[in-house]
């Protein structure tokens, strides 16, 4: 061991690290090689070709262990808000005041004009108000969070009612009787799967009753002989029996998709007309933000959900905020386009084939000889829950590699320095390029190129 930490190789090593660490890493490489060799049967090697192997081994281990587990990663899925991938990619202005906050420290409770102790959620609830004409507004950590909050503050210990057609799952096995049951309210269930009238809510009304819940089934349609209650009504009669509305959209929604060619969403706005006491969505879907729960509503009753003590539970950081409230302002620019994820959303197929087109003409000549690459016509979604029937055509590259499999290239491109995830389709791997930036092209084609070219080396190995 003494031997081996004397190498050359391993002084930057030792100055960079811990000798002890750097110890047991080395420690641990003896005991890979040496339990191959055994396992393999070979014979004896000379003591510095040994050495060599040994010394080889540890630099990719602690190149590796060195390496964010953490990583930026190309996303050539096609799926505009992949939750796996982080959902919605910042803007700039979010990715410069983030920035800007790393730097030292900030006004995140502190008021600059009076000098004293000041509120985190004022840094947004302006904005947050402006854009949904809420009275006011509060945010957690996320949507989940969100629903939880307003379910506990409002109706804890007493009963929520809610359709049974809206007892939905989304992804991570977020299941809202659960939800519900862990906020503390007891859950009346009012109609059937496909069927739910006005009369089911009113006939549940009684005196243990905190509040009616209405979830936005963002991630399915139930679709036939079906029957729902418009929000307007619903929120009359709870006004008339003087009953709060919780209305959870989900993904929530803005502004209208309609106006760059997607399907009608349901507006925070609109649930705010209809007289929802609060609506609870998430910022890291349409909206194009971190990952976050904001809570809009009647200024009494997000007063009373700010003052749960719940909220110091769920409450975001200063990055959050930061982030949040720059895109935040974005909507309000002539142009929608300049949040990432309605950009992405928005762009025509001829701009996406174009991009294709250029990686497609790169690739040929650095790897033609390594892969065959087809341009071809592909369908994305949007991702997380948000329009579940609707695709978007799309264009993008199908991969094949002249030798090995596609589902090997995948593991290969995956398990780069800067990871490329697409997809595995008919023995070729698709890369869409509906989520790959005109940016990140030089990236892409630098990161298949070396692909390229470590799986030379183990071929001539």
């Amino acid at each position: 061991m003494d031997s081996l930490l004397a190498e050359p190789e391993l002084v930057p090593i030792l100055e960079m690290f811990q000798r002890p660490f750097v110890k047991e890493f080395l420690s641990d490489t003896v005991k890979e090689v040496k339990s191959e060799l055994v396992q393999e049967m070979l014979e004896p090697l000379p003591r510095e070709k040994l050495k060599k192997i040994i010394i080889a081994r540890f630099m990719r281990r602690i190149e590796s262990w060195q390496r964010p587990h953490l990583r930026r990663v190309i996303n050539a899925t096609g799926i505009v808000l992949h939750t796996g991938l982080g959902r919605a990619p910042y803007s700039q202005a979010a990715q410069k005041q983030v920035a800007q906050v790393m730097q030292g420290y900030c006004n995140l409770e502190i008021d600059l004009q009076s000098g004293k102790r000041g509120e985190r959620n004022a840094h947004i609830a302006d904005l947050l108000c402006q854009l949904t004409g809420a009275e006011a507004a509060v945010v957690v950590n996320n949507n989940a969070a969100a629903v939880f909050l307003a379910l506990n503050t409002l109706a804890e210990g007493r009963e929520a009612i809610i359709s049974r057609g809206q007892l939905i799952e989304i992804g991570g096995s977020f299941r809202m009787p659960q939800v519900m049951e862990k906020s503390g309210v007891i859950m009346r269930e009012v109609g059937t799967t496909n069927k739910t009238k006005l009369g089911d809510y009113s006939q549940a009304i009684n005196e243990k009753t905190g509040a009616i819940v209405v979830a936005h089934t963002s991630n399915y349609r139930v679709m036939g002989f079906t029957a729902d209650v418009a929000l307007e009504h619903l929120c009359a009669l709870a006004a008339e029996r003087g009953i709060p509305v919780i209305h959870d959209l989900g993904g929530g929604v803005i502004f209208d998709l309609q106006k760059i060619g997607l399907p009608y969403e349901p507006l925070v706005q609109d649930s705010l007309k209809a007289g929802a006491a609060v609506v609870t969505f998430s910022g890291d879907k349409i909206l194009g933000g971190p990952q976050s729960g904001l809570l809009v509503g009647k200024k009494e009753v997000i007063g009373q959900i700010a003052a749960n003590p719940l909220m110091r539970v769920l409450r975001c950081d200063k990055l959050t905020y930061a982030a949040l409230e720059a895109t935040l302002r974005l909507p309000f620019s002539s142009n929608e386009t300049r949040l990432r994820s309605i950009a992405r959303l928005a762009e025509p197929t001829e701009t996406i084939a174009a991009r294709a087109r250029t990686v497609q003409d790169a690739l040929n000549e650095s790897c033609g000889d390594w892969l065959k690459i087809d341009c071809i016509e592909t369908t994305s979604q949007t991702g997380s829950g948000a329009l579940p029937l609707h695709e978007l055509a799309s264009v993008g590259l199908a991969l094949q590699p002249r030798q090995g499999s596609a589902a090997e290239l995948a593991r290969c491109l995956r398990r780069g320095s800067l990871p490329i995830i697409g997809y595995v389709k008919s023995e070729r791997l698709i890369l869409d390029f509906r989520t790959i930036d005109t940016e990140e092209i030089n990236d892409l084609l630098q990161a298949i190129e070396a692909a390229k070219a470590d799986a030379d080396t183990q071929k001539n190995d």
